[in-house]
């Protein structure tokens, strides 16, 4: 008798859950479905998205190494209007590589204050990855050397020169330049001897240091 009441119980227990369950569905069950829907929308949203990124950036690289090509053949005017394509409707990280080639382009056609303003801009856009911020600072700082006073230069690379900073030796070259420029030899001096006494300085670096510092020597102007 205990066995078919036990039977009893749980087919009673399963009409319950089963009545509960149809309720539960009748009041929810749209809610089920449209949720299901956006769900199954959402990842394939989300994988439309990967792909449409990953052929629109493949296409900006495209289009970035034909510019870089343009460049190449000193076809300038050209790749300037194809890096300011880039830079207005292209994806990734090619418009801020094209803001810097276009930067690096108007230098080379002797359009050293636009360059200088150029890389300044993005040096200062926040959206910018930060070690392509300290790139553009540096290129600035390089170009203002010879046109600028070291307060100038300084503004831009000293932020740079910091012990474990991947642009430091750089950006004390460029400091040891402008002070020399500026005829200061013993500030020339201390920057150049900070690049010649790292042990991981870059050899062309700490080659280029070492002859500004037989420079400074035969001067005579620095202790």
């Amino acid at each position: 008798m205990a066995n078919n009441d036990d039977t009893f119980i749980r087919e009673v227990n399963d009409e319950l859950r089963s009545e509960q369950m149809n309720k539960a569905w009748k009041r929810f069950g749209r809610i089920f479905i449209g949720a299901a829907v956006l769900l199954v929308v959402g990842v394939a949203g989300h994988r439309g998205y990967e792909y449409w990124h990953s052929n629109n950036a493949s296409a900006s690289g495209d289009r970035f190494i034909a510019a870089l090509a343009l460049a190449g053949e000193n076809k300038t005017d050209e790749a300037l209007a194809a890096f300011a394509e880039i830079e207005k409707d292209g994806t990734g990280s090619y418009p801020v590589l094209a803001k810097l080639r276009t930067a690096a382009l108007q230098a080379e056609k002797g359009g050293k204050p636009a360059a200088i303003a150029s890389f300044q801009a993005i040096s200062k856009d926040n959206a910018v990855p930060a070690l392509v911020r300290d790139v553009a600072k540096l290129r600035a700082a390089f170009l203002l050397v010879d046109t600028a006073s070291y307060d100038q230069v300084a503004a831009e690379a000293e932020v740079l020169t910091s012990d474990g900073h991947a642009l430091r030796f750089s950006a004390r070259e460029a400091l040891g330049l402008a002070a020399y420029k500026a005829d200061n030899m013993k500030q020339s001096k201390d920057w150049f001897t900070q690049i010649t006494n790292a042990a991981d300085a870059p050899r062309n670096v700490a080659q280029r240091a070492q002859i500004m510092l037989d420079n400074i020597a035969a001067s005579g102007k620095a202790p």
